[in-house]
């Protein structure tokens, strides 16, 4: 079982990048942790591309699949504009039922050449978040193969047919940053973005409300894991993330 790394200082990440592509499981991923950090970014000029491989339809036991799928594109697009984020795509896997293997890395290595990132960011792919509570099984499939996507993009003998359909070999990612991994050796300061990133959660009210979750302890929770990076960093608020270098 990985055991979490919750001592010593994070170095801060390279901020020397123009262009990210995040690509995680469901809605609400990203904003639970990474969107404090993704403002930052945006404030800096840096385009970061959401890529979205489920829509999280079977996220909200309560209502049909197909309305969940609207309800929740919908929050997405609305969490990502209030940190900055332009373009949005959701790939249109199966919420719950997502498989590390060939057919989620094509997927994955297509948007990987679709939109040529400098770095790529994903989501924990550890088994657990702090060594005792168990990741989601999404999660896993898809930060296993982001990584494997990332090589594959670059390799122009691997899901040929994407040359064929106009999309070029792209190896110039330089690193894969995995948010609020236990094994996290990084991270980013997000003092002055913190409260942007608590908004863009709240985007999320439906499902939210869904979870039983009120505001005050979504912004709680926030704050928590914030403070936590931000004690090894050395600010307030902070974000941690594992680095991965193709």
């Amino acid at each position: 079982m990985t055991q979490p790394n919750d001592h010593g200082r994070l170095e801060p990440l390279p901020e020397d990048w123009q262009r990210a592509l995040a690509i995680v499981a469901h809605p609400d991923d990203l904003e639970f942790g990474a969107g404090a950090a993704v403002a930052r970014w945006t404030e800096q000029g840096k385009e970061v591309i959401y890529s979205l491989v489920t829509s999280g339809e079977a996220g909200i036991s309560s209502m049909e699949p197909a309305r969940t799928r609207q309800v929740r594109e919908a929050e997405q697009r609305a969490a990502a504009a209030l940190v900055g984020v332009q373009t949005i795509e959701f790939l249109g896997q199966s919420d719950g039922l997502l498989e590390h293997g060939v057919a989620l890395r094509r997927v994955l290595a297509a948007a990987i050449r679709r939109h040529q990132p400098d770095i790529v960011i994903t989501n924990n792919l550890r088994e657990t978040w702090n060594g005792t509570t168990l990741n989601q099984a999404d999660h896993i499939a898809t930060g296993r193969s982001v990584l494997d996507a990332v090589r594959d993009a670059g390799n122009r003998w691997v899901f040929t047919e994407q040359l064929d359909e106009g999309l070029r070999p792209w190896g110039k990612v330089r690193q894969v940053w995995a948010v609020n991994s236990p094994q996290s050796a990084h991270g980013v300061d997000v003092t002055t973005t913190f409260q942007t990133g608590v908004r863009s959660l709240h985007a999320h009210e439906e499902y939210l409300g869904a979870l039983g979750w009120p505001s005050a302890d979504s912004e709680r929770f926030l704050a928590t894991l914030a403070r936590l990076a931000g004690a090894r960093l050395g600010c307030e608020y902070g974000v941690s993330f594992e680095v991965f270098r193709p």
